[in-house]
């Protein structure tokens, strides 16, 4: 459904949230039914070269400790997933851009691919690359990528990033159109909730999203983390509750203007409602991202402040979120890839 500019702006300040989640559940339904994918999330690398501001593994953060999963472990995480039969995986870390990262991704794709017998779907979250990187790792067995806008702002993007070579507004989009160009799934997002953000920002955000007509989007409230300069804006934020609210109906809003895509029930919902990933998906959502990274390591990897589950276990998580889906009355698509109706139409 098209929605104009004002549209948009008058759902996200509507005091009937409701009746909003409501319509873009019965959009869902029909579009892209009641079935829930799950996307094992794989947290291989909290080592970055990005000094974003908001972000708990910023270059600049030394109060953290630094890791790499070692191949091995990695492999062994997408072997569970595929185990248990979740349709797909994401391999996420900080960005790096070096010959030795990129390289080493591509060797785990093979490794990955030729571990489940082809049958597990990749989906990479691995930053901004070159064209000729982006072609290796798909050639080498990815089909999705998420990169996240984060603002469609130039202006607010420079207030939440440094401005400078290694923080480019123009190259993040530039990426997101070679994303496309060769062929893969291609995902973004933002955050609700920002500092210095406005309802117009957020109502831009979401047409934006639309009209590079992303296949995947994941979106979730802005949380700050006290190792990083955004830190001190925290008194100037809404609380959390009312970035619950409105990340929720962003999501809904999102799914009534993008019927086909699908759009992810971000972890961050659940640091602020426990069961803030279910309610995601009554709002429209319709991907979760259950936790495979080895628990070891899963406290070093914070984006944000209060996550939750770092201490959970990968089948305890799987059990857990079996359970609270089954109550919210969805099912979980087993064994499917739960590729995007809206790229295969596309293609």
């Amino acid at each position: 459904m098209h929605l104009s500019k004002q549209e948009i702006i008058e759902l996200l300040r509507s005091t009937d949230k409701d009746a909003l989640f409501k319509q873009a559940y019965e959009v869902k339904k029909q579009n892209v039914g009641t079935k829930v994918y799950f996307r094992g999330l794989i947290e291989f690398s909290n080592i970055c070269s990005k000094n974003c501001l908001y972000c708990g593994l910023r270059r600049d953060n030394k109060n953290i400790n630094r890791y790499k999963m070692n191949n091995e472990e990695v492999v062994e995480a997408a072997k569970l997933a595929w185990k248990c039969k979740y349709g797909s995986i994401v391999l996420q870390s900080g960005e790096r851009c070096d010959d030795e990262f990129s390289s080493n991704i591509t060797d785990l794709l093979k490794e990955i691919k030729k571990g489940t017998n082809n049958e597990l779907g990749i989906t990479l979250s691995c930053g901004e690359q070159s064209k000729e990187t982006y072609k290796q790792w798909f050639d080498a067995g990815a089909h999705r990528y998420l990169l996240r806008i984060e603002t469609s702002n130039e202006e607010l993007y420079y207030k939440i990033h440094p401005k400078d070579k290694d923080h480019s507004f123009e190259s993040r989009i530039q990426a997101l159109k070679l994303l496309k160009e060769l062929g893969y799934q291609v995902g973004s997002g933002i955050m609700v909730g920002l500092p210095f953000q406005t309802t117009d920002n957020i109502a831009d955000d979401l047409i934006f999203l639309r009209d590079i007509d992303c296949d995947m989007v994941g979106l979730g409230p802005y949380i700050e983390h006290s190792n990083t300069p955004l830190y001190k804006e925290r008194a100037t934020l809404m609380p959390k509750q009312e970035r619950f609210d409105l990340a929720l109906k962003s999501i809904s809003i999102l799914r009534i203007m993008m019927e086909d895509i699908n759009i992810a029930a971000a972890t961050a919902l659940q640091a602020i409602d426990e069961e803030g990933r279910e309610k995601a998906l009554l709002a429209g959502a319709n991907v979760i991202m259950p936790n495979l990274t080895p628990t070891k390591y899963r406290s070093d990897y914070l984006l944000y402040e209060d996550k939750p589950c770092i201490n959970e276990g990968a089948l305890q998580c799987k059990s857990c979120l079996e359970n609270r889906i089954k109550k919210y009355g969805e099912t979980i698509g087993y064994g499917e890839w739960g590729d995007p109706k809206h790229y295969l139409k596309r293609k």
